[in-house]
């Protein structure tokens, strides 16, 4: 993961980000998801190992219903 030139990725805004600013993008590498804030794209980036976002996203949605 340290050799990933990031900028390579090719990444994808949520279609669930809004328009205040709370937007996050996602990029797909061989065998990780990685996200983003989209305002910040040189900032830090989570990386989840396959199938991991999704249970990721599922917690989010236990502790954060509204957010659905």
């Amino acid at each position: 993961m340290h050799d990933l030139d990031l900028a390579d990725l090719t990444w994808r805004k949520s279609s669930r980000s809004v328009g205040q600013g709370a937007c996050v993008e996602m990029a797909i590498c061989v065998d990780r998801t990685l996200v983003r804030d989209s305002k910040n794209p040189s900032g830090p980036v989570l990386v989840f190992r396959q199938g991991s976002v999704t249970t990721f996203l599922r917690a989010l949605k236990q502790v954060c219903p509204e957010r659905e």
